[in-house]
């Protein structure tokens, strides 16, 4: 069993466990602050229907990417192919837009939840649920992107899944460390250290999306004659071609292989690859300028302008 693939899914579910975590921590203490700790219950309801629905997002996923593979018609490899690139630009966006958008809004996280859970508890009859229904979003807008990203990219058995149930467990004791054990840990570095890595994982991503693509219209063009010309790049005297992505611009194979230690740890942690076309050069750099450039411009505190002043001219 190759361990290292369980890599990507234990930083993404940690990284993602950790914020759902802090969302459950923040409303079990409004709760006990508000002595309402009957509601706990619900918010534990949440957690496991939000886990549940994400898992069955994640079952029907698989089970279409399975079902693809098994299939015996003609263009099922090239529906498998192309929905693989569609899932993986799928969980670019996702990941690249809740790691912008948590960044900026992170110093609102903890007002913005209580906020919530204070207009619940005012309504009597419904505060369960609206506890419920707000840790359930929680659970399952963060399971949701962890699903999409293990459909997207692995399809080698229960490996990525241990590295998702370990990222789970080391969201929920870092959450326990924090809420329960009043353990001071430096949340900002965490997500700061955590986003860097995320970055770098979904940047990978992109080059295997495109390379997804490239096979849909590979095996397009090999099964029916008049799709031919789709493989607009096509390189007879090379071994090695590509049939959208242009020519290859790296190839390390030799060297450093990504199958192999300790390439395939930078395979799973940094998206490196031994064999890099031009459009997915083209494509990780500007992932990497782009989110990365956005990325890191919220993180860098907001300068404040002096307050001018208000004060009205003293008359002539």
């Amino acid at each position: 069993m190759n361990f290292t693939e369980a890599i990507p899914t234990f930083v993404i579910t940690l990284r993602e466990g950790v914020e759902a975590a802090l969302v459950v921590g923040i409303v079990l203490a409004c709760l006990k602050k508000a002595d309402q700790t009957h509601l706990n219950s619900w918010v534990y309801a949440g957690i496991a229907a939000g886990i549940a629905a994400s898992g069955f997002v994640g079952v029907l996923f698989n089970g279409l990417l399975a079902a693809l593979s098994t299939s015996n018609q003609p263009y099922a490899p090239v529906i498998k192919q192309l929905l693989e690139g569609v899932l993986g630009i799928f969980a670019i966006a996702m990941l690249s837009w809740m790691l912008i958008w948590m960044t900026q809004q992170a110093r609102f996280l903890k007002a913005e939840v209580e906020g919530a859970v204070t207009a619940a508890l005012k309504e009597n009859t419904n505060a369960g649920w609206g506890v419920f229904g707000l840790i359930f979003i929680a659970v399952l807008r963060e399971g949701f992107e962890t699903v999409i990203f293990i459909s997207a990219q692995f399809q080698q058995g229960l490996t990525p899944a241990l590295g998702a149930v370990g990222g789970l467990l080391g969201a929920a004791i870092i959450g326990s460390l924090i809420f329960k054990w009043g353990v001071k840990i430096d949340i900002r570095q965490f997500f700061k250290f955590m986003g860097i890595l995320l970055l770098l994982i979904v940047a990978g991503l992109a080059v295997s999306a495109l390379k997804h693509f490239d096979a849909s219209a590979a095996i397009l063009s090999q099964t029916d004659s008049q799709y031919a010309a789709i493989c607009v790049f096509y390189d007879r005297t090379a071994q090695l071609h590509s049939c959208i992505l242009g020519p290859m611009v790296w190839n390390a194979a030799g060297v450093l292989p990504d199958r192999q230690f300790p390439g395939v740890i930078l395979k799973a942690l940094f998206g490196y690859r031994d064999r890099i076309y031009l459009l997915q050069a083209v494509g990780y750099t500007i992932f990497l300028l782009t989110v990365g450039g956005l990325y890191f411009q919220k993180l860098t505190p907001q300068a404040t302008l002096p307050t001018k002043n208000t004060q009205p001219a003293p008359p002539q």
